[in-house]
């Protein structure tokens, strides 16, 4: 069966670009519909399923969208998930009251059947001196909005775009006064998030490919930002499709300008025409 789905994905050009390539196409909907029972649809939220907005408060979800996903779900035999550096809690209040299969905080929770809060959690919490370091931060210009999420914490900056510079370099000097600690700092679309080193996103799709329903599933992954790179990077290692939102990531399969595409497209792919 996979050889099979390999070769649509090569009808409708959806092989891996060369390096130097820029990829172009996005995948034809009917395409794939034969064959979601052999993928894993995996989706990044922010950027990706809904448009970013001024606070990550302000999101939301549009009309159709959750009965998309719970359709999909359906139609993969449960085979579907939500991939965010967003929390468990953070994703069910803003898709509530329907509730997902997830890979969350980036890698530091897994969900993989919506009755339980968490499957695994993989992350310890933040040392709290550093977290109160971290987020004296805020206090450099108004508009810095502070995320704790426990295993990371977040500062954006969206209404302070001018405060970047100054929010990377004194997240900088805190990493030189503690060389040691287990710290890795994740740029993103207007928001730098410092958080333990060990997990990422690449690390919690793993896990999750490892688990029922996703085990010897092909993985389709959609995602936008720098923090999506990471399952990118994997997914020629399960023969997985990847596709970027809004901008031409390299390495991927194909990419959608906006999210308004991504979810037409998976609206598509309950089409059986």
């Amino acid at each position: 069966m996979k050889s099979e789905l390999a070769e649509v994905a090569l009808d409708q050009k959806l092989t891996m670009p060369d390096d130097d390539e820029t990829p172009e196409t996005v995948p034809v909907p009917h395409a794939l519909v034969p064959h979601l029972d052999e993928i894993a649809i995996l989706l990044d939220i922010d950027g990706t399923l809904l448009e970013l907005m001024p606070t990550p408060r302000e999101v939301w979800v549009p009309p159709g969208l959750s009965e998309t996903l719970k359709a999909l779900t359906e139609r993969t035999s449960g085979a579907l998930a939500l991939v965010s550096g967003r929390s468990l809690n953070d994703i069910d209040l803003i898709f509530a009251p329907d509730v997902f299969r997830a890979v969350a905080g980036h890698g530091a929770e897994m969900r993989l059947a919506v009755d339980s809060e968490a499957d695994a959690l993989h992350a310890p919490p933040l040392d709290k001196e550093l977290k109160r370091r971290l987020a004296a931060i805020a206090k450099l210009s108004p508009g810095i909005l502070l995320e704790d999420k426990g295993y990371s914490l977040a500062l954006h900056y969206r209404l302070a775009p001018h405060a970047e510079k100054a929010i990377y370099e004194s997240v900088s000097l805190i990493r030189a006064d503690l060389p040691n600690a287990p710290i890795e700092v994740l740029p993103g679309k207007f928001v730098c998030e410092i958080k333990h080193s060990g997990f990422t996103k690449a690390s919690g799709v793993r896990e999750l490919m490892k688990r029922e329903p996703f085990k010897g599933r092909r993985p389709l992954f959609i995602g936008d930002d720098v923090t999506d790179e990471t399952v990118f990077a994997i997914m020629p290692d399960m023969d997985g499709l990847a596709f970027s939102v809004g901008r031409r990531a390299m390495g991927v399969n194909g990419h959608f300008d906006a999210p308004a595409d991504v979810r037409a497209f998976l609206a598509h792919l309950l089409d059986p025409r």
